[in-house]
């Protein structure tokens, strides 16, 4: 039997993508090809780890693929979820200070090529409970 090593395989073809800037995170909606010519969503979560004050920032990825077969139950999951947290807290706000689709492709190609993404210079609002009350 053939051994396939792990640098043979070719990584599967992006036919389309769409990037979302989420503070901290970037959510990255690849649609790729299969072997078999088969379309599957591939979600990937990038996360800024800050490491020392000599250390460029690194970045922590998650993956989940999506087959088409379970699109159907995913988004009525998804919406479930999203009905019940908008119960139980009423309407949420969207994030504030910054554009959704601004700089994605200078972060996109950061994330792409593993090198970090340029700082954002502007003090960002405190956020979460504990933001509101600490004092400058």
């Amino acid at each position: 039997m053939e051994e396939r090593r792990f640098e043979d395989r070719k990584e599967p073809e992006i036919v389309y993508s769409h990037s979302v800037k989420a503070g901290k995170r970037i959510y990255y909606l690849d649609v790729k090809k299969a072997r078999n010519e088969d379309l599957y969503l591939c979600i990937t979560e990038s996360k800024k780890k800050l490491g020392g004050e000599d250390e460029a920032p690194q970045f922590e990825k998650h993956k989940v693929f999506l087959y088409k077969e379970d699109f159907a139950h995913f988004m009525k999951g998804l919406e479930d979820v999203i009905s019940y947290i908008k119960g139980q807290l009423g309407e949420i706000e969207e994030r504030r200070g910054r554009e959704p689709e601004a700089n994605l492709e200078e972060e996109a190609t950061a994330f792409v090529a593993g090198e970090p993404a340029k700082e954002e210079t502007e003090e960002k609002p405190r956020r979460g409970l504990f933001g509101r009350f600490k004092k400058d």
